[in-house]
């Protein structure tokens, strides 16, 4: 079998694409940098007008989370969670559509990876992969939900996934305070999972004590990089693009939008599902009642912030975990509150949603290498 030679051409085009695919890398990380920089700088300015000492305040916010190891395993933990929610808001995204449903998704995966993990005797490793695997189901069908409606009835994504996420989050409840509770336990939580179920603590593998972060932090890394590849490597991951881009056009080169858009939402889904997951079998080793708290919405951020660049999404959602923790620590070093966490978390929205500043850099880069050549 022989292979056809590419032409110079084509391996200009290739160049061309790679460089600009390197450039919109470049320009989405400076963007979260910088957006996280001038969200500081006017938490700094809030705090001088309050009559309150930022240094001191943002010197705890900043220094507090590395001070000891456990406190690094507190923003590892968190960070992990909130990068997987993230990463399961940008696919959507990247493809154009609005998804909220993180939430529904990351309650059922928490209650199918509790289900297996409790009441299916498994072997070692199995045991752990299993309700992983169980998790990310159940978060792909709850994508698959709001998904369909919107490809097949032209349902708006935003009141299907929003209505979805009450529905799941009061079963979710309910089960938990019902079915699912602790036999003979005055608290309300479901029965411990098996130990063979329980992600190894990294305080087991760096022999430091770091709380309850997990080998779950490399499951994320993992998922990060392999949806990295499916959205720059894979013809599925170029429908994606070109759909998010401009489904008309992509509906006139022949790529089926309503499946692209159903394979988003399923592909999000089974990332929160994981999302779930590292909850019960990493962090509480059960099902708790308000599981995942806000997460589910701040991974919109960390999506937004990052521009849903799967990389970036990492970079980002450890500086946001790396914001909150340090803010916890600011509250209880100085008489700061966690408010001023809050005004720096709104800038920080109000930034990310202007996308002129990003896109004008991304058109004078594109010139000016059309310039260089």
């Amino acid at each position: 079998m022989t292979t056809t030679p590419m032409t110079a051409i084509e391996i200009e085009d290739r160049s061309q694409y790679r460089a600009t695919r390197r450039r919109d890398f470049a320009v989405d990380l400076s963007m979260a940098l910088a957006t996280i920089l001038a969200a500081l700088a006017i938490g700094f300015l809030v705090m001088l007008a309050t009559g309150n000492d930022p240094i001191r305040a943002y010197e705890a916010m900043l220094t507090g989370p590395l001070d000891r190891s456990f406190r690094v395993g507190r923003w590892l933990e968190d960070a992990t969670t909130l990068t997987l929610l993230g990463l399961s808001v940008a696919i959507p995204f990247r493809a154009r559509q609005i998804s909220l449903g993180a939430e529904s998704q990351v309650y059922a995966g928490a209650l199918a990876a509790a289900t297996v993990a409790i009441f299916l005797p498994l072997p070692p490793v199995v045991a752990v992969i299993v309700p992983m695997a169980a998790a990310a189901a159940a978060g792909a069908g709850m994508g698959l939900i709001p998904g369909s409606m919107k490809a097949r009835l032209g349902a708006n994504e935003i009141v299907a996934t929003l209505m979805l996420n009450a529905i799941v989050v009061r079963v979710y409840d309910y089960l938990v305070n019902g079915p699912l509770k602790e036999p003979g336990s005055s608290a309300v939580h479901s029965e411990s999972i098996q130990q063979d179920s329980v992600l190894t603590p990294l305080s087991d593998v760096f022999g430091i004590p770091l709380g309850r972060a997990n080998i779950g932090l490399g499951v994320m890394l993992l998922t990060a990089v392999a949806l990295w590849l499916l959205i720059t490597r894979t013809p599925l991951g170029y429908r994606i693009r070109m759909t998010g881009a401009n489904p008309d056009f992509a509906a006139y080169g022949g790529i089926r939008v309503p499946r692209v858009i159903e394979w988003s939402f399923v592909i999000g889904g089974a990332v929160a599902g994981l999302a779930g997951a590292h909850l019960v079998q990493g962090v509480y080793g059960r099902l708790e009642p308000g599981l995942a708290g806000s997460l589910a919405f701040e991974g919109i951020v960390v999506a937004l912030l990052a521009r849903n660049n799967p990389l970036v999404v990492v970079v980002a959602g450890f500086f946001y975990s790396y914001l909150r923790a340090g803010g916890d620590i600011m509250e209880q070093q100085t008489d700061v509150g966690t408010e001023i966490v809050v005004v720096i978390q709104a800038v920080i929205v109000l930034l990310v949603t202007a996308q002129a500043l990003p896109n004008l850099l991304k058109r004078r880069m594109a010139r000016r290498q059309v310039g260089v050549r």
